[in-house]
């Protein structure tokens, strides 16, 4: 962390923050490593080491826009059908920059904090994971969810596995199943839905992310591919959200 902010970047973040409805949890789908490596005819492992970068920028961007969650799409079920080197390679990058970022994290306040069926990890990922989700419980600014060998099917699924366990061994009357009672068992019970969804690289679809969350979250694609992502396109991003109309299914007095 610690990049110097162009007066551009200053400019812009000064309007957003004076607008003030900053999106209380932005969601990011983190798309183009491997598209990037591959124009620049360099090995797939160079665009993720690149990603890794962005990632540190857009940390500190969220929180100098008061972001309350930054929730980044980091390695999802389907990643694990990748060539095994490649995974073992993505799992090894994400222990390393666990450890390395740590202090810059714990001095910025920020907490850490993982989803997914986090048991398929490697047992080293998830003993880092650990590590840093306990050194950094007590900060009290942004918190980094990583979505990590996640599905937003297997989360549906595993939050019905929770709630019908959650009787005891009862009968489960269906109209006790309430769109509240799901929610209470998703990985993100605790937290708020995404405001805004955030893709790179130019797809237009959400690929199996956060699929109950994102039901009236606002959506921004970017051609730009993630390890060319900025602070800027980030801000820029905020700004367009600042512009919309959130109705969520309603109506409002100029429509």
């Amino acid at each position: 962390m610690g990049r110097q902010t162009t007066e551009e970047e200053s400019g812009l973040l000064r309007k957003i923050l004076a607008t003030g409805s900053v999106p209380v949890h932005v969601a990011m789908i983190m798309d183009g490593n491997g598209r990037w490596a591959g124009k620049r005819c360099l090995p797939r492992v160079e665009g993720h080491r690149a990603g890794v970068e962005r990632v540190r920028e857009v940390v500190e961007t969220a929180g100098d826009l008061g972001v309350k969650i930054l929730t980044l799409y980091t390695f999802s079920t389907e990643n694990w059908c990748r060539p095994i080197e490649e995974i073992s390679m993505l799992m090894t990058f994400l222990a390393e920059v666990l450890q390395r970022e740590i202090d810059d994290l714990d001095r910025n306040n920020v907490r850490l904090r993982a989803m997914g069926r986090l048991e398929l990890l490697p047992v080293s990922v998830q003993e880092e994971l650990d590590r840093a989700g306990r050194r950094l419980a007590d900060n009290t600014g942004l918190i980094l969810n990583l979505a990590l060998s996640y599905s937003g099917r297997a989360e549906l699924v595993d939050a019905v596995r929770k709630l019908v366990s959650s009787t005891s061994g009862l009968p489960l009357d269906p109209l006790d199943i309430t769109e509240e009672t799901l929610s209470e068992h998703l990985y993100t019970a605790d937290l708020a839905d995404p405001d805004l969804l955030i893709r790179t690289s130019g797809e237009m679809r959400i690929s199996n992310f956060m699929l109950w969350q994102l039901a009236y979250s606002e959506i921004w694609v970017t051609d730009v591919l993630w390890p060319d992502f900025r602070r800027m396109d980030f801000l820029r991003a905020v700004r367009d959200y600042q512009a919309r109309n959130r109705r969520f299914g309603g109506v409002t007095s100029d429509r």
